[in-house]
């Protein structure tokens, strides 16, 4: 039977469906992990997850398209927004997930992939988009710290959440040493001192 054929309304044909669409999704990063970017193919991807080439044109038209939805809605990459009900402690929270994404066995090469684009090339850009998601999906943890009255509404969520993924991103992958959970809540205090949030590290040191 044809993958187009329709021979009953609820069937699926094959190769689709949020299943199939996980095996692209990882079947790309991991060719984009093995091949770089430049010789990453549609053909290889659909090989590697299992389904017909025309599947993926039919969602995608082109690697470009396909390579960000991978980086964007692979389950491999997800992360959770914590709600810890202080700023401080969803800061580490979401930091110490980025530690393990970027350290992790399978999410790590992906990382040193995405920072392999220079400039403007396509990959830069996709390495792009990936932050800029992650940023939206971050700024309700933001918001809640606003209407605590923790953060000014005209505090900068991108700016804090460089600053830390920076620091987390230039650890691991430059400077090639582990952040710990140590390392993750220094960075946090680092960042929040200076714009007057009440770190509970502080308040301990002066109740002894």
């Amino acid at each position: 039977m044809s993958e187009s054929s329709t021979s009953s309304p609820r069937r699926r044909t094959a190769g689709t469906g949020p299943r199939a669409a996980e095996r692209i999704h990882e079947a790309t990063l991991e060719l984009l992990i093995e091949r770089g970017y430049q010789r990453l193919t549609v053909e290889a991807v659909a090989q590697r997850a299992g389904v017909n080439k025309t599947t993926i044109y039919r969602w995608w038209p082109s690697k470009g398209p396909l390579l960000r939805a991978a980086l964007l809605r692979s389950q491999v990459l997800d992360i959770d927004i914590p709600d810890t009900g202080n700023l401080r402690g969803d800061l580490i929270a979401l930091a110490g997930q980025m530690a393990r994404l970027v350290n992790g066995e399978r999410t790590g090469p992906v990382a040193r992939a995405m920072l392999s684009g220079g400039g403007q090339d396509e990959l830069a850009l996709l390495t792009r988009d990936f932050f800029a998601d992650r940023l939206e999906r971050e700024r309700p943890l933001f918001a809640r710290a606003v209407a605590r009255g923790e953060l000014s509404a005209d505090t900068d969520p991108a700016l804090l959440f460089d600053l830390i993924a920076g620091a987390v991103w230039m650890r691991i992958l430059l400077r090639q040493l582990p952040a710990e959970e140590e390392f993750v809540e220094a960075v946090v205090d680092a960042v929040l001192q200076p714009i007057g949030i009440q770190l509970a590290s502080v308040e301990n040191l002066r109740r002894r």
